[in-house]
């Protein structure tokens, strides 16, 4: 399976998520605003309709109302009106309405109705309505304007739906609906006689056809909007993310696969990402820790091969210093980390030495004392594995120095040499070139601290006076002592 061609990469999640972030953004605005729009004309037309409705109500003579509604009720007047439905003739109701004393009242109030609605423009309908109780299912009306014939007076007509259920001896809250006549918005205040009794309600309707339509030609227009304008900050930020973040991950991904690190080979040949990347943020922060990954790699096997090398050449002195030790036992008396003489061998050299001169034996030879510096210093801040490679290091030093005389750890960071033969004929200049060979290693900062050997050291003489190898060891181990105290002078300063 091609895992390249199966992948979803972070550009094409980022790009998704902005994608989807923006439109989701753009339209959830565009909905509020819609929202927020159709709320506020909603209660612009809900409040002009009650307050039309309100004053209306006002120029109302309850009084009459109370009689008309009376009358309209009746089973009498109910025939006639059937009857002058049925003819579309209106005479029949002016003519009762005569005769029960309420034609002049009702010519006036109509004539209040009509005026009040023809200077309302936004008043669709206006009229007297009496509405029964909740429970009722139909409600009669009592007037309307001139569009009307009078015989409507005192039709029965069944309840609206959003009238059903509701209480009308108060105001009724403005709705908006859509019905026969189309989308209103309808309002009902009842009107109180002298007592406070409820003889009927002014009903009043708002058209809001054009308002809805308009409405959702600004929803149209408000959604192509959202979509344009995701459209324009979706490019902007794809092209943002695309030049701060897509492209800089691309490249630090390409030149990651050609790092192809070996034994001996150098940055460049080991192919180092190399970028210049400084956007300031976790993008250069993660460019410059894989870089500083990539150093230390190329840094640790070439130091690997360089050790691999220093371990040959130590092998080799232990080699050397085998043939100097003699038969000794490998097991018990050879360092276990260095490969040098153990203390026990360096016992038993002594022994030997010893009884040389306690029979008086021509015996010749000095000792010189060494002190490993800084290797707790190195233990404490990089392990005691960097420890031992630096304690190997400093002993490979020595041997170097003393080819042709017997070397031994006595202690943690003590080595002592037996100076024999050519190395003690020699030995003022042997000295000289140890303690120059560990000044030089020290000196050179930029090798990693482990690599940078340090070391004092002093030397003694055997003299014919000395009736024990251990004055001799007191005085090499004095002169070592003075050595370090004038290492840390330097130090210090």
């Amino acid at each position: 399976m091609d895992r390249k061609n199966n992948r979803f990469s972070v550009g094409r999640k980022m790009y998704l998520f902005i994608g989807a972030t923006v439109f989701l953004a753009a339209f959830g605005m565009a909905v509020i605003a819609y929202i927020i729009n159709s709320n506020q004309i909603d209660r612009y037309f809900k409040n002009l309709t009650i307050t039309s409705a309100r004053n209306f109500a006002s120029f109302v003579d309850a009084e009459y109302f109370k009689e008309l509604r009376a009358v309209a009720e009746s089973e009498e007047y109910q025939a006639v009106r059937d009857q002058a439905e049925q003819n579309d003739d209106e005479a029949l109701i002016e003519e009762y309405l005569k005769s029960k004393g309420l034609w002049e009242g009702y010519v006036k109030n109509r004539e209040i109705l009509i005026r009040y609605l023809r200077n309302m423009d936004d008043i669709e309908y206006l009229y007297i309505i009496a509405i029964g109780d909740k429970d009722a299912q139909y409600d009669m009306y009592l007037m309307d304007d001139d569009n009307e014939p009078i015989y409507e007076t005192g039709f029965y007509e069944e309840r609206e739906p959003e009238l059903r259920e509701v209480d009308a001896s108060s105001e009724v809250e403005p709705t908006i609906s859509y019905g026969d006549w189309g989308w209103l918005c309808s309002a009902y205040v009842p009107i109180l006689d002298e007592e406070g009794n409820v003889v009927c309600n002014v009903g009043c309707d708002v058209a809001m056809d054009e308002i809805m339509a308009q409405r959702k030609s600004n929803l149209i227009y408000t959604i192509i909007g959202a979509f344009l304008l995701t459209a324009l900050v979706l490019t902007l930020a794809i092209l943002v993310v695309d030049r701060s973040i897509v492209r800089p991950l691309n490249k630090i991904t390409v030149e990651m696969k050609k790092f192809a690190p070996a034994e001996g080979k150098d940055y460049e040949q080991s192919g180092v990402i190399d970028l210049n990347i400084k956007s300031r943020d976790e993008i250069e922060d993660i460019y410059r820790e894989i870089k500083e990954m990539q150093l230390n790699i190329v840094d640790y096997l070439n130091d690997l091969e360089a050790m691999q090398r220093d371990k040959e050449r130590a092998e080799n002195d232990i080699r050397d210093k085998e043939k100097q030790i003699g038969q000794i036992s490998r097991e018990a008396y050879r360092d276990p980390l260095t490969g040098v003489g153990s203390k026990a061998a360096y016992s038993r050299k002594i022994s030997e030495l010893n009884e040389a001169i306690r029979k008086k034996e021509e015996t010749i030879f000095a000792i010189v004392m060494v002190d490993v510096n800084r290797l707790k210093q190195i233990n404490d801040n990089y392990g005691h594995s960097f420890g031992d490679v630096y304690l190997k290091g400093c002993c490979s030093l020595i041997c170097n120095t003393y080819k042709h005389s017997p070397v031994f750890r006595i202690g943690g960071d003590e080595f002592v040499v037996i100076l024999q033969g050519e190395d003690y004929r020699e030995r003022i200049s042997r000295l000289d070139e140890l303690k120059t060979a560990f000044e030089k290693s020290f000196g050179d900062t930029a090798a990693d601290p482990w690599q940078r050997f340090s070391a004092a050291s002093g030397m003694a003489e055997y003299a014919s006076d000395d009736n024990t190898v251990e004055l001799v060891f007191k005085r090499a181990d004095k002169a070592m002592y003075e050595d370090k105290m004038e290492f840390k002078k330097r130090k210090d300063r």
